[in-house]
């Protein structure tokens, strides 16, 4: 069974996180903020270890791009900004839409980012060739709310939009490989199944629900209720068999990825929940809620790398 500790191990109360990122291999949780800032805490020290005012304009999406020791922020003001995070010098500033940037996604191994926007597409940058618009795929009717990259086969990529669909594409094809009516109301956020071997990702929507998806026989394996507002996150465990979902209810719901039964419900009393990340080999969620960021820590069956759990005993003393 899954449980997620009550005890935060972080937290950070702020202006409204729109997003966080965790770094793979510093204690380091990246929250963009509605405010126009990016912060880098260290979940370990606790502090705020590096902070970048970016724009008056919320910034609703920032992605760590490790190998080059960076990040990618996309804001209202149509525009992306990269940083070097260790010089803390700008990179790169360009308007990257003609409306507000809604969410960023850095592809594992290519120098890619996708970005999404209100002006209903989405567009493919390339780092290599001095962040040149390389593709833009157009299809959507309302605006894109969150891309992401699938895990399992990197040259294909998820997006869901307002319009109710959840798409599919490949890098190279600027029309989608497959579209899904998959929601009553408008989807706010994606993410793919990487644990396993089934063609599975989970969206969540406007209408309460998170829907299980077989993109591969473009069926609804499973509808997932327990939320009583709109789904604003979903993030699947990249190895445990956890799905965590957030919502304007306030609430986290912890899922259980193989029984699809609801395991566990937290309200952390930060408000609306606007993004959860996590990563491999670690317990350890982010939250970005209305009123800060928090850490937790996901408790289950699963048998986690000893290193991390005893970096998380030295923080909880």
């Amino acid at each position: 069974s899954f449980s997620v500790e009550n005890q935060k191990h972080f937290e950070q109360r702020s202006e409204r996180a729109k997003c966080v990122d965790l770094h793979p291999t510093e204690p380091w949780i990246l929250t963009s903020l509605y405010s126009g800032t990016v912060c880098i805490w260290n979940y370990q020290s606790q502090e705020l270890e590096k902070s970048f005012k970016l724009t008056e304009s919320p910034v609703r999406s920032a992605k760590f791009i490790a190998r080059k020791q960076w990040f990618v922020a996309g804001a209202d003001d149509k525009c992306m900004r990269v940083y070097n995070y260790d010089t803390k010098e700008e990179i790169k500033e360009f308007e990257a839409h003609t409306d507000l940037v809604r969410s960023v996604a850095v592809h594992p191994t290519l120098p890619y980012v996708l970005s999404s926007s209100d002006d209903m597409l989405i567009k493919l940058w390339d780092w290599e060739k001095d962040w040149v618009c390389a593709q833009i795929f157009e299809g959507h009717s309302h605006y894109v709310m969150q891309v992401v990259f699938n895990p399992r086969e990197t040259s294909t990529f998820a997006s869901v939009s307002l319009d109710c669909s959840l798409k599919l594409w490949n890098i190279g094809s600027s029309n989608p490989n497959l579209t899904l009516e998959a929601h009553s109301k408008g989807i706010n956020c994606v993410d793919f199944i990487a644990a396993g071997d089934k063609p599975y990702l989970i969206t969540g929507s406007d209408d309460q629900t998170v829907k299980v998806w077989n993109y591969e026989t473009e069926t609804c394996v499973q509808i997932l209720e327990g939320h009583k507002h709109n789904v604003t996150a979903v993030c699947v465990h990249p190895e445990a068999p956890i799905i965590i979902t957030g919502s304007e209810d306030m609430s986290i719901c912890i899922w259980h990825a193989k029984t699809y039964r609801l395991e566990n419900t937290v309200n952390y009393g930060l408000g609306r929940v606007w993004y959860i990340g996590c990563m491999t080999s670690s317990p350890q969620i982010a939250i970005g809620c209305d009123e800060g960021t928090i850490m937790g820590n996901v408790l289950c069956s699963h048998s986690w790398d000893t290193v991390n759990l005893q970096d998380q005993e030295n923080v909880s003393k």
